[in-house]
């Protein structure tokens, strides 16, 4: 046997003195305050462990954190993040409430609401940096390649959103997870051949003849693993002469292979000791000794593994390599794997980790068996409480596996497709799905397995599938469970108006008229009842028949401040409904408690959705700024989750301020994602911007062309929003039939809500198309009704109308006092458009208009304007991170460079370095 070093991370580190330096400066920078992050990868054996090594030698000032992937625990939720994280709790005071009881659930140190796992990201970030901010942290993860998925989400979106910490995230993997993706690499290759003969050279005594180390070097490419492992058990004359040297292999199989023959070299109960360790990835020694006394292997066998390089055993057991861990466990047969199993079953303390005790339960049982699945449903539910929905779907699809009744088999099969599908794992829970609904299920469960499938439609592409699916299974609930029929109904209704003109059966109709025949709801109705009641009568009976029912629906959720659970996620919902009702008091009221429980609870999933709709409405009342910011929060969300939002809002805000090639570029892209999943509201709200756009560019026929099919669709949200569009456009192209048949579609609208901004803008309207005395009433109207709304755009609009109406009329300095009204407030607002608009008219009437000065604001990036606002509206560093999903020290770096631009020393001087008024202020 060839021998080796007494140090092999030195060995290992032959040849890498450049990969070295790259980690050097990394831990340099830390040390000044800048975060890095870094994925080396390679090819087994190649050496990125012995970097991450030094990287942990050079970093004696630092706080270190460990853990590594292991393949036996890739279904095992934050088990990776757990190990890294265990050393750091006694921080977890300092994080915010909500993130404090996310991670102690994730980690299950107390119990609570499952977390939302974009939480326990922001958590684990808020955590990294306060332990940072003591004394430097390096973070290592080694073998990332093998992290349970939980755990790798985490890192990556931690890794992605470190800036201003004196912190280093090192990650190895030989091939990057979808995860891990676009991280900054540092790739590491073989040596080059000189330096792989020097490290052969310096581990074989004695001769090695030049063909032998040419074959070696050929065959190894370079890999120091391999250099070290594949001349073991060469002779000398093979390694002098050559004389039956092996073919070449594949490279980690043949490291591997290399390993499994070292195996064969040691004492049997040596290699079940070893096989114990591969089986049991916690590293635990206790652990490893318990099991090892049951099987009777006493602790003189660790000597001949530890004599072979291949295990140590001291505060941790740890392996040589990871492939030893692979080629210990792969080389045992299945009945000696499951009694160790077996065994690490018996030595785990049922009290301190029932779960992974009933998993290796799970592995050490080879026929269905009833009381192990039941303790992995048991499991299960333990892991989905505590935020681990990952883990808790592996359990039940093992559970499933291992059930011996076939109906209940199906049933856990169910539970762990729905499980699969919470997590976000849609492919798996497809699979899942086909198991249960081939088996025995009564008709709970079927209706069940056809409610997931349609929530799943709905979930992944909000399309034209989703909304027959929906009300098959709405249908089927009926008779089993009411309730869940009826909140069934509404996500068809939602699906539906999704759906829109492109829906291919279970339109809003067929949806209503199924809803009208389900059983009616307990006396008195809750909200989401009066809901689902109102856009059944107003879909089957016309708005104004629904509109009353709508209203009571509305006014029910307004007076119901603190909702159960499930009927608080219809809020959105109902916001909506109210936007459709031109009720922009009621949609504010309910979408700032929406805010507000989503950010409560960290519920990033679903802010990227809430978020688009608030840029959008807080565009239309004129509070651009605070419209902008929400977006970039947005985009802050989407670019930290992966999680794609619709564009709506920057559409808003791009039609607004007459940004016609911005405008353009971001409706080729929704409009054609939205037609492939069969998303008509996509098109509704892109042909009502498109008039707003070109109605503000004073495009009058362009706009029309927008708008043209609103009048057929009119029932559609977005269409009836953009029915004032149409009439504008049409009264100024002369197609006064077009506008007359549009303001009567109106006017079935605005009547029925009876709002202030709905009776205005059919007043503004009504008056384009009346003459004298009767238009100037009408116009005064508008101005009246919608001053008393908060949607600013509106009563700019009624100003200029009006203006323009006066000066034709030959009316000047009438005139001019509208169109100056006008002008300032679409200035102010910054709807840029609009304001060219204003302007010219203006022009014609003689007056001089001023330019607008260049904003202060305008020297700052997009987060650092956010950043600046949040400050100057009193949150603080901590809530401003917890927003925009960065660290507190990111933001205390930010607001420096903000306090330099703008030449200010602290935050109180934010109010009048950044002036806004005081209804442009962002929802709680």
């Amino acid at each position: 046997m060839v021998g080796g070093r007494s140090d092999p991370v030195g060995v290992m580190l032959h040849g890498r003195q450049e990969q070295s330096e790259v980690l050097d400066g990394l831990l340099e920078r830390a040390r000044a305050g800048q975060s890095g992050v870094l994925l080396v990868r390679g090819e087994a054996g190649v050496g990125k462990t012995a970097l991450l090594e030094y990287a942990v030698g050079s970093a004696s000032d630092f706080r270190v954190a460990r853990t590594a992937g292991v393949e036996s625990e890739m279904e095992l939720a934050f088990a990776a993040l757990h190990q890294l994280c265990a050393p750091l709790l006694d921080w977890l005071e300092r994080l915010p409430g909500p993130q404090r009881g996310a991670l102690r659930t994730t980690f299950a140190l107390s119990d609570g609401a499952v977390p939302d796992r974009f939480l326990v990201g922001l958590a684990t970030l808020s955590l990294l940096s306060e332990v940072a901010e003591e004394r430097p942290l390096l973070c290592v993860i080694d073998d990332a390649q093998s992290l349970d998925r939980a755990s790798a989400q985490v890192l990556a979106f931690v890794a992605r959103r470190l800036l201003a910490e004196p912190a280093v995230l090192l990650f190895a993997a030989r091939e990057p997870s979808e995860e891990l993706t676009g991280l900054p690499e540092l790739v590491i290759e073989g040596l080059q051949d000189a330096d792989a003969r020097q490290l052969l050279a310096s581990v074989i005594p004695g001769r090695l003849d030049e063909r032998v180390a040419d074959q070696l070097v050929a065959e190894t490419r370079g890999n120091p693993l391999a250099l070290l492992e594949l001349p073991r058990g060469l002779s000398a004359a093979q390694l002098a002469g050559g004389f039956g040297l092996p073919v070449a292999v594949s490279l980690e199989g043949g490291i591997e292979e290399r390993f499994v023959q070292r195996l064969q070299d040691l004492p049997v109960q040596t290699r079940q000791l070893l096989l114990v360790a591969a089986a049991e990835p916690l590293g635990d020694p206790a652990l490893l000794w318990r099991a090892a006394e049951r099987l009777g292997i006493p602790a003189s066998e660790l000597e001949p593994a530890e004599h072979a390089g291949l295990l140590q055993v001291d505060s941790r057991v740890r392996f040589r390599h990871p492939l030893v861990r692979s080629a210990v466990y792969r080389a045992a047969e299945r009945a000696e794997r499951r009694r160790v199993h077996l065994a690490l079953a018996e030595a785990t303390d049922t009290e301190v980790d029932p779960d992974r005790r009933a998993w290796h339960l799970a592995e050490a049982t080879a026929m269905p068996d009833e009381d192990v699945a039941a303790d992995l449903e048991a499991a299960a539910a333990r892991a989905q409480a505590r935020g681990g929905l990952a883990v808790a779907a592996a359990f039940l699809e093992r559970a499933a596996m291992l059930t011996p009744a076939p109906s209940r088999r199906a049933r856990r099969a169910l539970a762990a497709a729905r499980t699969k599908y919470e997590a976000g794992r849609f492919d798996d829970a497809r699979a899942l799905l086909a198991t249960a609904d081939a088996g025995a299920l009564d008709h709970p469960d079927r209706a069940g397995v056809h409610l997931l499938r349609a929530q799943m439609a709905f979930a992944s592409r909000r399309g034209s599938d989703a909304p027959p699916l929906l009300v098959r299974a709405a249908r089927e609930l009926e008779t089993v469970d009411p309730d869940l029929a009826r909140a069934t109904y509404l996500e068809a209704f939602s699906a539906a108006m999704f759906a829109g003109r492109l829906a291919r059966g279970g339109d809003v109709v067929e949806v209503s008229e199924a809803a009208l025949a389900c059983p009616a709801p307990p006396q008195p109705p809750r909200p989401p009842d009066l809901l689902l009641q109102g856009l059944a009568v107003r879909f089957t009976k016309g708005y104004a028949a629904g509109a009353p029912i709508l209203k009571e629906a509305l006014s029910a959720f307004r007076r119901e401040t603190t909702l159960p659970p499930q009927e608080a996620r219809w809020l959105w919902f109902a916001g909506w409904v109210a936007l459709n009702l031109w009720d922009d008091e009621t949609w504010t009221e309910l979408t700032t408690r929406q805010l507000e429980l989503v950010r409560g609870a960290g519920a990033l999933t679903a802010l990227p959705f809430v978020l688009t709709i608030c840029t959008s409405v807080h565009a239309f009342f004129g509070e651009l700024t605070t419209a902008a910011s929400l977006a970039e929060e947005t985009r802050a969300v989407t670019e930290a989750t992966g999680i794609a939002a619709a564009l709506y809002g920057e559409l808003s805000l791009a039609a607004l301020r007459g940004r016609e090639a911005e405008f353009s570029e971001l409706i080729q892209t929704s409009v054609s994602e939205a037609q492939a999943r069969g998303e008509g509201l996509a098109l509704g709200v892109s042909e009502f911007l498109g008039g707003v756009l070109h109605n503000g560019l004073g495009r009058y026929d362009a706009a029309l062309a927008a708008v043209r099919q609103a009048e057929r669709c009119y029932e559609e949200g977005p269409a009836t929003w953009a029915l004032p569009e149409l009439i504008e456009a049409a009264a100024r192209c002369e197609e006064r039939d077009l506008a007359e048949h549009a303001l009567e579609r109106l006017t079935e609208t605005t009547r029925a809500s009876g709002t202030d901004r709905a009776l205005g803008i059919e007043a503004r309207s009504r008056a384009l198309l009346s003459a004298g005395d009767a238009a100037d009433s009408l116009y005064q109207e508008a101005i009246e009704r919608t001053g008393r709304t908060r949607v600013r755009v509106d009563l700019a609009r009624a100003h200029l109308l009006y203006g323009e109406w006066l000066r034709r009329e030959r009316r000047r300095v009438d005139a001019r006092e509208q169109l100056r009204t006008a002008h300032e407030m679409f200035t102010s607002m910054g709807t840029e458009a609009f304001a060219g608009r204003a302007e010219r008219e203006l022009l014609a009437t003689g007056e001089h208009v001023r330019r607008r000065s260049v904003d202060t604001l305008d020297e700052l990036t997009a987060q650092e304007a956010q950043i600046a606002r949040l400050a100057r509206d009193g949150l603080s560093n901590a809530a401003i991170a917890a927003r925009l999903i960065i660290s507190r020290h990111t933001v205390a770096y930010h607001l420096r460079k903000v306090f330099s631009k703008l030449d200010i020393t602290s935050r109180n001087q934010l109010e009048w370095a950044l002036p806004d008024s005081a209804s442009a202020r962002q929802p709680a």
